[in-house]
């Protein structure tokens, strides 16, 4: 086995803003899934997607035919042609389904349409090219998942007995695709809000059995509770969130953690403003390191460089998701959000 020094960011004030990138649509954007340093998809509302080869010059801007007024909330992409999509919405009003495309998006296969009540469809997310997970807001007092085993061209409700049931009043959010994450083979967990208390449910073989945690987080409301997930390995991961109708800051912990997989969470570091509300968190696995970027409706967050925890804010775009890869001595940090708000931001590394 090969041991790596970890990686340190090194940053100036001036590359700390970023780079606001122009894109040929209005549309607003939730979903964002980064293949490589060169190939970025996202998809929002008014079934658009859009995908760069070149690492955000220039864009293709897709709509989904028959789908206009579907709002994308997840994308997951494997390459500059192969991409599965979710819709959020209520199921009843036709707006929860599942797409594919495997020629670069100038076509789209409809591959799951759910139409009971309770489903909404919140995050999709894929261990590999052939084996992903979907999940649903509770039906009937169980959170409906649904698996594929070949690509995203069919899929398969998990059996609800498998799950343990949800709380009153109990969802999760389909803010920025990542209350539901994956790892490694077969790990898997999502996050929920709007109950009594915040929960993560986890599975170690995809999905088959499941266990439930309870986090200090206490949801106040149906708009708080934990919005977002990272995992650096099967036992170190985050969870942030808070209220979305009090972005500045909250009496909640926004900021858990935790180092045994997910079986205990404890309150993590404070943003500034304490409370503050992150729809999205993407870790630095490939650093060596478990720091982390959140991103929430005031800005975005970098990690401190000298301490072990904490935030640094940069920028005042209102952004959802986030995302990040590293390419030679560069970490790459993709976001967006509403009103085709799009910020690649590049980080020089260097090893101690």
């Amino acid at each position: 086995m090969k041991f790596m020094l970890p990686l340190l960011l090194l940053t100036t004030t001036a590359s700390a803003q970023g780079e606001k990138i122009s894109v040929p649509t209005q549309a607003g954007f939730r979903g964002l899934s980064v293949v490589s340093e060169k190939i970025v998809w996202a998809s929002g509302t008014e079934s658009t997607v859009i995908r760069t080869l070149d690492a955000g010059k220039t864009w293709t801007v897709m709509a989904v035919a028959g789908a206009e007024k579907l709002d994308f909330r997840g994308i997951r992409a494997f390459d500059d042609r192969a991409a599965v999509i979710i819709s959020s919405g209520p199921a009843e009003k036709g707006q929860a389904r599942i797409y594919r495309t495997a020629d670069g998006g100038k076509s789209w296969k409809q591959v799951l349409e759910e139409k009971r009540a309770g489903i909404f469809f919140d995050a999709v997310a894929f261990w590999d090219r052939q084996h992903g997970i979907v999940l649903s807001d509770p039906v009937d007092g169980k959170f409906a998942l649904f698996t594929t085993n070949d690509g995203g061209a069919t899929w398969t409700q998990l059996p609800p007995a498998a799950l343990p049931p949800a709380l009153p009043n109990e969802g999760a959010f389909a803010a920025s695709n990542s209350c539901l994450v994956v790892q490694g083979s077969s790990n898997v967990w999502f996050a929920t809000g709007g109950a009594s208390v915040a929960r993560v449910f986890h599975s170690g073989d995809r999905g088959k059995t499941w266990q439930v945690a309870e986090t200090p987080m206490h949801p106040a409301n149906a708009s708080s509770g934990i919005f977002s997930l990272a995992f650096q390995d099967a036992k170190s991961g985050i969870a942030v969130g808070g209220d979305y109708q009090k972005p500045a800051g909250s009496d909640l912990p926004n900021v858990l953690r935790t180092s045994d997989g997910g079986k205990t969470w404890l309150v993590g570091e404070e943003t500034e403003p304490k409370g503050l509300y992150l729809s999205g968190i993407a870790g630095l696995q490939m650093l060596g390191t478990s720091k982390s970027v959140g991103v929430g409706i005031t800005g975005m967050y970098l990690p401190t460089i000298i301490s072990k925890g904490g935030f640094t804010h940069v920028g005042e775009e209102n952004l959802n998701a986030v995302a990040t890869i590293t390419s030679a001595d560069l970490l790459h940090i993709w976001a967006v959000g509403p009103k085709a708000t799009i910020i690649h931001k590049t980080m020089q590394l260097v090893r101690p």
